[in-house]
C-alpha cells in the first residue's frame, strides 16, 4: 500500500484503520450507514385521506341524501363505490413508500474492514467515515470509498451510472482528493455503494455513508411526493364542474317548484334526486373496472401494472425517455464486426486467451471477455474442449498499463502463445501476419489497412486485436518481453452492446403514434449516438452530454430540451432535470429504466416503466414493470392505455349526456309550468340503470382501428367538440322526452304520461350507448348482454305490480311503444349528423 498521508489525514484515519473506540465515537456523531426516511403517515391516516377528494365527498353526501329519502339501494351502491375507491387509493399510496424501503435494504450487507490493525468482517451499517475497507471480486461495495490500493480492480457501475462496461479503478491522486466526486479523475478513484466488483481487489477509505453516498442522494430524490397523474387531474376537474352544476340546478329546481306551491318535501326529494343524478357516481366504478380489465390484458403481454391510473397515463404520453443499457440494448457485449485474415485462428485465440467461462448456458466474467469467448464458441470452438488439448501453462494478465493479455499453452509438444489487447499495442508487437495459414511479413500496407480497420470505433465498437505465435518447448516463457515479441497478427474484433430484437420496429411504431423516444444513458456520446441512429431514435435531433448540460442554465436547457434526442454521460440528478425540462414543454413523459440510477427519474416522470431484470429499486419506483424486458411490450401497453382512455371518454360522454338530458328535461318542464316528468324514484332508477350495465360495457370496448396511427390525445376528458355533441345530445333527449310527455297529457293522464316519459328517456340511453361504441374489430359480447338486461329491467319496472308501486308506473300499450321507439331513434340520427360537422 502506498503512502497516502494527505488522504489519511483528510479522513482522520491510518493504515491500520480505526480503533474500536474511534469507530464507536464516529458512529455516535455520523450515525449508521443506512438510509433514513421522513416520518410517514400511518395506514389509518392514509386510508382516511382517500375520502377528502371532492368527488368522494359529493358521493358520500349523495349516499346520505339517498338514505334520507328512502332509497336504500342507491345509498348502498354509492357507499360501495366510495369504499372501493378508498381501498384502491390506499393501496396505491401505501405502495409508493416502498421504494425508499427497498433502497434501505440494499445497504444491509457485510463489509471487510481493518480495525485495530486486524482484518475483520462487520455489518455494513456499522461502517463509519475513515474505516479502511477491503473489496474483492464478487463483493458489493458497502459505502462510498476513496481507493488507495487497487490491483486490477474492475467495478460494474451499470445499475448506478448507466455505464455498459466495468470501470477500471485506480488509486486516488493527491492532486484530486479535494475535487468533486463527479470529476472524471475522481470517479476512477471512487468505489460507489451498491456497485459490484467484477474482478481484482482493492482497499479504500470510507468517504461517505448512508444518505450522503451516491445511492443515498438518489434515495432522497425518490422520497419526494408523487404528482397526480393526468387522469387524476382530469377527473378532479370534471368532478368539480359536475358538482357545481348539481348545486346550481338543484337550487333552481327547488326554488322554482317551491314558489309554484309544490309540497316542500316532494320538491326537496326531487331536487336532491336530481343532484344524485347530476353526480356520476358510476365514474369511479367504471374507471376501476376499465383499468382492472386493461391490467389483466397487459399482464398477458408481460406488463405488470402497480398503479391503476398509470395505464391511462402511459396511453397519453408524448415522450418516452429510455435508458440504453438493458432497455434498448441487451446489456451483453457481442462481437459485431470481425476484420481477420484467418478465421479459424481468430476463433482459437478468442477462446483460449480468455478468462471467461460458461455456466448453465450463461457467460461469466468480464463482458468483453465473454463476448470474445462466445465469438469462438458460436463458431464451434468450445473452451472446455480446447483447454484439454491446449492446457494453459502461464498467463500475463491484462491491466491498464499493459493493455493486453497473453496466455501460454502446451500444443502437441510445442508452446502456443496467444495475445489479445489494444490494437495499437498488438500491432506494435507483431512482425508477421497470418493470411489464411500463410505466414507473411507484416508489411506497411498491412499495417495501414489494420489502422484503417481500427476506425470501427467510429461506429461505437470496442476494438481488440488478436495475435499469436508458436515456439519450441525450450522457449523462455518467463521472459515477458520475449514472449510478446514478433507476434503473428490475425486481425481485429469489434464489439458492442447490441440493440434488443424488435426495438427498431417498436421505435418506428412510437413515431407513427406521435410519440418521441429520447435515449438517456451514462455511456459515451459516440456509443449512444451510434446505437440511437441504428434503431431510429436519432435523426435530425441533437446529442447532448452531461458535462455540456451542466454548463447550461435552466432557461437555456429548457429551450433546447424538446430538440435533444440523445443524452450521454448523464448522472441520476440530470435525468430528473431532463424529465422536468420535457414536462415544462407540456409533454407527458414516460421514463423507462432498469438500474438504481433510473429510479429518481422513474418517480419524477408522469409514468415510470421498470424492466423485469432491473434492480429492485427501479421496479419499486416504477408504475409499470415490463417482465420480458422487451421495449416492444411498452408499445402494447401504450395501445392498451389509449384504449382505456378512449373507453373512459365513452363512459363519461354517455354519462354526462344522460345527466344533461335529465337536467334539461326537468328544468324545461319547470320553466314551461309543466309537472316534473320523473319522480325521485324514477330519477334514481335512471341514474342506477345507466351507471350500471351499459356504462360498464362501454368501459371494455375494443381498440379503435386507427388507435396507433394518431397522435396522443391531450386536454380534458371532454374536449370542446365532444362537449358540444354531448350538450346537443342532451337537448335532443330533453325535447323528445318532453314532446311525448306533453302528447300524453300529463295534466289529465299523469301516470301514463310520466311512465311514457320515463321509458322514453331510458330507451334514449339504450340507443345512445350505441352512439358511443368504438370502431373496432374486437367483439364486445357484454355490450349486448348489458343492453338486453337494461331493457328487461325497464320492462319489469313498468309491468311488475310490485315495482309499479315503488316507481309509480303503469302498463303501456303497443302504440305508446311505437312512439317511444320512433322518438328515441332521433338520438341515433342526430349523432350521425353531428359526426359529419363536428370532429372530436
Amino acid at each position: 500500500m502506498g503512502d497516502f498521508k494527505e488522504v489519511y489525514s483528510k479522513y482522520k484515519t491510518r493504515k491500520n484503520g480505526l480503533t474500536d473506540l474511534e469507530a464507536s465515537q464516529r458512529l455516535e456523531i455520523n450515525g449508521k450507514n443506512e438510509l433514513l426516511e421522513d416520518k410517514k403517515d400511518g395506514p389509518l391516516k392514509i386510508f382516511l385521506m382517500q375520502f377528502l377528494d371532492l368527488l368522494i365527498i359529493l358521493l358520500i353526501i349523495a349516499a346520505i341524501i339517498s338514505y334520507i329519502i328512502g332509497d336504500i339501494v342507491d345509498s348502498v351502491v354509492i357507499i360501495i363505490v366510495v369504499l372501493l375507491n378508498g381501498i384502491i387509493g390506499f393501496i396505491q399510496e401505501y405502495r409508493a413508500g416502498k421504494a425508499i424501503e427497498k433502497l434501505k435494504s440494499l445497504v444491509t450487507t457485510d463489509a471487510v474492514v481493518k480495525r485495530n490493525g486486524e482484518v475483520q468482517k462487520i455489518s455494513g451499517v456499522e461502517l463509519t467515515i475513515g474505516d479502511i475497507v477491503i473489496v474483492e471480486e464478487g463483493d458489493k461495495v458497502p459505502a462510498d470509498l476513496i481507493l488507495i490500493d487497487v490491483i486490477d480492480l474492475k467495478i460494474d457501475e451499470s445499475s448506478l451510472t448507466g455505464e455498459s462496461f466495468p470501470v477500471t479503478k485506480s488509486n486516488v491522486s493527491v492532486l484530486d482528493i479535494d475535487k468533486d466526486s463527479h470529476d472524471d479523475n475522481m470517479r476512477k478513484s471512487i468505489a460507489y455503494m451498491d456497485s459490484n466488483v467484477i474482478s481484482g481487489h482493492g482497499t479504500g477509505i470510507v468517504m461517505d455513508i448512508g444518505m450522503n453516498t451516491s445511492i443515498g442522494k438518489i434515495a432522497q430524490i425518490i422520497g419526494e411526493k408523487d404528482e397526480d397523474t393526468p387522469l387524476q387531474k382530469k377527473i378532479s376537474s370534471l368532478s368539480k364542474t359536475l358538482g357545481l352544476i348539481a348545486i346550481v340546478v338543484c337550487s333552481i329546481v327547488f326554488a322554482s317548484q317551491y314558489l309554484k306551491g309544490s309540497p316542500i318535501v316532494e320538491t326537496f326529494m326531487t331536487a336532491v334526486s336530481l343532484a344524485v343524478a347530476a353526480i356520476p357516481e358510476g365514474l369511479p366504478a367504471v374507471l376501476t373496472l376499465t383499468l382492472a380489465l386493461g391490467i389483466q390484458q397487459m399482464a398477458k403481454s408481460k406488463a405488470i401494472v402497480k398503479k391503476l391510473l398509470s395505464v391511462e397515463t402511459l396511453g397519453s404520453c408524448t415522450v418516452i425517455c429510455t435508458d440504453k443499457t438493458g432497455t434498448l440494448t441487451l446489456n451483453k457485449m457481442k462481437v459485431r464486426d470481425a476484420r481477420v485474415s484467418n478465421n479459424l485462428k481468430s476463433y482459437e485465440i478468442a477462446t483460449l486467451c480468455n478468462n471467461a467461462s460458461i455456466k448453465d448456458g450463461e457467460g461469466i466474467g468480464d463482458p468483453t471477455d465473454v463476448a470474445v469467448m462466445l465469438y469462438g464458441e458460436d463458431n464451434g470452438y468450445k473452451k472446455l474442449e480446447l483447454e484439454k488439448t491446449h492446457p494453459i501453462i502461464k498467463e500475463y494478465a491484462l491491466d491498464s498499463i499493459r493493455k493486453r493479455m497473453t496466455t501460454i499453452h502446451e500444443n502437441d509438444g510445442k508452446i502456443a502463445i496467444f495475445s489479445k489487447g489494444a490494437p495499437e499495442i498488438i500491432l506494435e508487437k507483431s512482425k508477421y501476419i497470418d493470411k489464411n495459414g500463410n505466414i507473411e511479413i507484416l508489411s506497411k500496407e498491412d499495417r495501414k489497412k489494420a489502422i484503417e480497420d481500427i476506425d470501427m470505433t467510429e461506429s461505437a465498437l470496442r476494438v481488440l486485436a488478436l495475435a499469436y505465435k508458436q515456439v519450441d518447448n525450450d522457449f523462455q516463457i518467463d521472459n515477458q518481453d520475449l514472449v510478446e515479441a514478433d507476434l503473428i497478427f490475425v486481425g481485429l474484433l469489434g464489439m458492442m452492446n447490441p440493440p434488443a430484437e424488435e426495438v427498431k420496429d417498436a421505435i418506428a411504431s412510437c413515431k407513427a403514434a406521435g410519440i418521441k423516444v429520447v435515449m438517456i444513458t451514462g455511456d459515451h456520446q459516440s456509443t449512444a449516438a451510434s446505437i440511437a441512429r441504428e434503431i431510429g431514435i436519432l435523426s435530425d435531433g441533437k446529442v447532448l452530454n452531461g458535462n455540456d448540460m451542466d454548463k447550461l442554465s435552466d432557461e437555456e436547457f429548457n429551450e433546447i430540451a424538446g430538440d435533444v434526442e440523445v443524452y450521454a454521460r448523464v448522472f441520476p440528478q440530470q435525468k430528473v432535470k431532463i424529465v422536468e425540462g420535457l414536462q415544462n414543454h407540456g409533454h407527458i413523459v414516460s421514463m423507462t429504466g432498469d438500474g438504481v440510477n433510473d429510479a429518481p427519474a422513474l418517480k419524477k416522470a408522469s409514468i415510470g416503466v421498470g424492466m423485469g431484470n432491473g434492480t429492485d429499486v427501479a421496479k419499486e419506483s416504477a408504475d409499470i414493470i415490463i417482465q420480458d424486458n422487451n421495449f416492444t411490450t411498452i408499445i402494447k401497453a401504450i395501445k392498451e392505455g389509449r384504449k382505456i382512455f378512449d373507453n373512459i371518454k365513452r363512459f363519461v360522454k354517455f354519462q354526462v349526456s344522460t345527466n344533461i338530458g335529465a337536467i334539461l328535461t326537468i328544468v324545461s318542464a319547470s320553466i314551461l309550468n309543466l309537472p316534473i316528468p320523473f319522480n325521485p324514484a324514477q330519477i334514481l332508477w335512471i341514474n342506477i340503470l345507466m351507471d350500471g350495465p351499459p356504462a360498464q360495457s362501454l368501459g371494455i370496448e375494443g381498440a379503435e382501428k386507427d388507435i396507433m396511427d394518431r397522435k396522443p390525445r391531450k386536454g380534458d376528458i371532454l374536449s370542446k367538440n365532444t362537449l358540444i355533441k354531448v350538450i346537443i345530445s342532451g337537448i335532443v333527449m330533453a325535447i323528445g322526452t318532453l314532446a311525448l310527455f306533453i302528447y300524453e297529457d300529463p295534466i289529465h293522464n299523469k301516470e301514463i304520461a310520466m311512465t311514457v316519459a320515463f321509458t322514453t328517456f331510458v330507451v334514449y340511453q339504450i340507443f345512445n350507448a350505441f352512439n358511443n361504441r368504438s370502431n373496432s374489430d374486437e367483439k364486445n359480447k357484454f355490450f349486448w348482454i348489458s343492453i338486453s338486461l337494461s331493457f328487461l329491467l325497464q320492462l319489469l319496472v313498468i309491468y311488475l305490480p310490485f315495482l309499479q308501486n315503488v316507481f309509480k308506473t303503469t302498463s303501456i300499450g303497443y302504440f305508446e311503444w311505437i312512439l317511444i321507439v320512433i322518438i328515441s331513434t332521433t338520438i341515433l340520427i342526430s349523432e350521425k349528423i353531428l359526426n359529419i360537422f363536428i370532429k372530436e
